[in-house]
């Protein structure tokens, strides 16, 4: 071999060399990449029970930040807002009215109870589903005696996965069979860690988020769910600046979703 050869092969060499190192270490610092963003605790927070008036979404859309907006369906504003939501590029569920145990509490129009025969269920939940467009979830409005009862959540989820959407258990009781249901169906899903603001004052709500931060450190991810309150909307604009130079990041809920 003489030298001019030597340097070419030598030279050919190197650069393959250098260039399958190159090509794994990208690989590598891009695996790791993604090793480390979800690694980084996730706060998912739903505000339910939009619908009713334009002011009570546009408090937390003026925020700028990531938030699942649960609309109830058949009310005034539900449709005009699903579409403002929409356009500012914001995550759309149908927040479904379901019966709760106290019998004199009437969850709104269009609501499922326990007992609905399967075409029912399946009415409702499709002219629901059509009145909130951008839906791509659902969650439940009350419903803490509907969502007991395996039999009715497995007809509602059946027509939720032939929809390919999501469902999110607002577990108003610690009896619900929602989670579980969905999960045997196979349905992406999520659970509500906590309640934002059972107590309406802004310091109360702000040590729930404080929860939630704890909770998602330990967990890897935590879900809120709030409602249009302007207590709730200036505790999370509160709560925002506590995220700054934070490992905590605001997503949507469906990047959390199991």
């Amino acid at each position: 071999m003489d030298r001019r050869e030597f340097l070419v092969k030598s030279s050919s060499f190197l650069f393959g060399t250098l260039f399958a190192f190159s090509g794994y270490s990208r690989a590598f610092a891009s695996s790791l990449s993604k090793t480390f963003i979800h690694s980084q605790p996730r706060i998912a927070l739903i505000i339910d029970d939009i619908g009713r008036t334009s002011y009570q979404a546009r408090q937390f859309l003026e925020l700028g930040v990531p938030i699942t907006y649960a609309i109830l369906p058949r009310l005034r504003k539900t449709h005009t807002l699903a579409e403002e939501i929409h356009d500012q590029g914001h995550e759309i569920m149908l927040h479904q009215p379901m019966e709760p145990y106290e019998s004199t509490i009437d969850p709104g129009p269009g609501a499922l109870y326990v007992g609905d025969a399967m075409t029912r269920i399946d009415r409702i939940m499709m002219e629901n589903i059509s009145d909130v467009p951008f839906a791509q979830g659902v969650n439940n409005h009350m419903g803490s005696r509907f969502t007991s009862c395996e039999k009715e959540m497995n007809e509602v989820l059946q027509v939720i996965k032939s929809k390919g959407f999501f469902f999110v258990d607002s577990l108003t009781t610690n009896h619900s069979a929602a989670y579980s249901t969905a999960k045997k169906l196979e349905v992406s899903a999520a659970r509500r860690h906590i309640f934002l603001d059972n107590c309406l004052e802004e310091s109360a709500i702000l040590s729930q988020l404080a929860i939630l931060k704890n909770i998602a450190l330990k967990n890897g991810y935590a879900v809120g769910i709030g409602h249009p309150f302007p207590e709730t909307a200036k505790a999370v604009e509160r709560f925002l600046d506590t995220l700054n130079d934070s490992p905590f990041s605001l997503v949507y809920i469906s990047q959390v979703l199991s």
